[in-house]
C-alpha cells in the first residue's frame, strides 16, 4: 500500500480512504488476472482490466480531474500490474486532449464511455523519427472540404490495435514547425486506419504501429484550432507527466518489499540474510529513495490540484528522479534474491522488465533534466 504517512501534508482524507479501497480492489480483481506471457494475452487482458475499472468507477479521478487520487490509483495498480497501470493511464491520456479542446459533443462521444470503462483510449503522438523531437512529425493532415485526411504513420502507440479511438497529432502546415500542428479524435474504425504491425516488449503490453492511408476525419473531430495540437498535447502531457512517477513508486514498493521478506527468511553461513550489512545498506538507500521520489511525485500533483497553472518543472523533477529511484531499486531488489529474481515467474522479474520504458516514456530522464535546468537558467538570468 502507498506509504501515506510521508506524503501526508500532501493527501486529504478521501485520498487515504481511496488508496486502501484500491488495494482491496487490486487483490480481488486484478491480482487473480495474473502476468500476461506474451503480447495476444496482454491485448486480451488489457480489455478485462478496463472493464473492471470501468465498472468500479476507478476511472473517474481523470474526469476532475484530480491528480493525487489518480497518482494513488496508479500506485497502487503498478505495484501488482504494470499493465493494470498502463491501462489506467492511456485512459487519462488518452481522453485529456478532448477535455481540454474537445467540443461538448466529442466529451459525449469519447470521453464519458472512456470513463465508463467501455471505450479504450489511445494516444498516438510518437513516430519512429519524432519521439523526443515531437515538433517534427511527418503525419500529415490536409483540409479536403469538411473533413481532413490524414496520411503518415505512427509508432510505439500503447493500445494499438484495440484502441477504441485515438488523439492523433499531425501536421496541418509544415511551414509553421511546431505551430502547424493539430490534434484530432480519430475512430479505431475510421477507413484508412490500421495497425500496421504490432512491437512486442519485454514486458508484454498492447503496443504497435499504427498507418493512415487517406484517412478521412470529421472537421468537427479536430480539437481546438489549427495549429494548437502540439500545445493541447504538451499540456495534456505536462498534467500526468508525475502520475508516471507514482506508477514507479509502486513498482518501487513491491519490489522493495519483496527484498525485506526475502531477506529476513533467507539464511546464508548460519544467520539472516538480512543481518548482513551489505544487505541493510540496499534496503536503506531503496527506503530513503523510495520516501524521496514520493514527496516528489505528490508534491507536484498537490500543487496542480491547488490550483497551479504550470508544474512543468516539479513534474519533471518528480517523473525523472521517481523511475530512475525504482530503477536502482528493483535492481538490488533482485541482487538480494538472487537467483530467484531472475525467474520469468517472479514478480521482480516482471517488474525489471516494466520499469525500463516508464524512463524513456511521456518524456525521457534526459529532457526532464533539460527543462530543469533551463528553468534554473532562465531564473538567473
Amino acid at each position: 500500500m502507498p506509504d501515506t504517512r510521508a506524503t501526508r501534508a500532501f493527501l486529504e482524507p478521501r485520498h487515504h480512504q481511496l488508496a486502501t479501497a484500491a488495494e482491496a480492489f487490486v487483490a480481488e480483481q486484478i491480482a487473480p488476472l495474473g502476468h500476461a506471457e506474451d503480447d495476444e494475452q496482454a491485448r486480451r487482458q488489457a480489455r478485462q482490466v478496463l472493464t473492471a475499472l470501468g465498472e468500479g468507477t476507478w476511472l473517474q479521478p481523470i474526469a476532475v480531474p484530480d491528480l493525487r487520487a489518480c497518482g494513488l490509483l496508479r500506485e497502487v495498480l503498478a505495484a501488482e500490474s504494470p499493465l493494470a497501470d498502463a491501462v489506467f493511464a492511456l485512459q487519462a491520456l488518452g481522453s485529456m486532449p478532448i477535455q481540454l479542446a474537445g467540443s461538448d459533443e466529442l466529451k459525449r462521444a469519447f470521453v464519458e464511455p472512456a470513463l465508463r470503462g467501455e471505450a479504450m483510449a489511445a494516444f498516438a503522438m510518437t513516430e519512429a523519427e519524432a519521439g523526443s523531437d515531437v515538433a517534427h512529425l511527418s503525419t500529415r493532415a490536409v483540409r479536403d472540404g469538411s473533413h481532413y485526411v490524414l496520411n503518415g504513420g505512427k509508432a510505439f502507440i500503447s493500445n494499438a490495435g484495440i484502441a477504441d479511438f485515438y488523439t492523433v497529432f499531425a501536421v496541418t502546415d509544415a511551414e509553421a514547425g511546431k505551430r502547424g500542428i493539430s490534434c484530432f479524435v480519430v475512430p479505431a474504425d475510421t477507413p484508412g486506419l490500421s495497425l500496421a504491425r504490432a512491437q512486442v516488449m519485454s514486458a508484454p503490453h498492447p503496443l504497435g504501429e499504427l498507418a493512415f492511408e487517406a484517412c478521412r476525419v470529421p472537421a468537427s473531430h479536430r480539437l481546438g484550432s489549427e495549429g494548437e495540437g502540439l500545445k493541447i498535447g504538451l499540456a495534456s502531457l505536462d498534467r500526468l507527466r508525475a502520475t508516471v512517477g507514482a506508477a514507479a513508486c509502486g513498482m518501487a514498493q513491491r519490489a522493495l518489499a519483496e527484498a525485506l521478506a526475502y531477506s529476513k527468511q533467507r539464511h546464508l553461513g548460519g544467520q539472516a540474510l538480512a543481518e548482513y550489512q551489505m544487505t541493510q545498506d540496499k534496503l536503506a538507500r531503496g527506503a530513503t529513495e523510495l520516501t524521496a521520489s514520493r514527496l516528489l511525485v505528490y508534491r507536484a500533483l498537490w500543487e496542480r490540484d491547488d490550483g497551479t497553472e504550470r508544474t512543468t518543472v516539479e513534474a519533471a523533477m518528480a517523473k525523472s528522479y521517481a523511475t530512475e529511484a525504482a530503477q536502482r531499486i528493483i535492481d538490488d531488489a533482485i541482487q538480494i534474491l538472487g537467483g530467484r529474481g531472475c525467474l520469468a515467474e517472479h514478480p521482480v522479474d516482471h517488474l525489471y522488465r516494466s520499469i525500463r520504458s516508464l524512463r524513456i516514456y511521456e518524456g525521457t530522464t534526459e529532457i526532464q533534466r533539460l527543462i530543469i535546468a533551463r528553468a534554473l537558467l532562465a531564473e538567473t538570468s
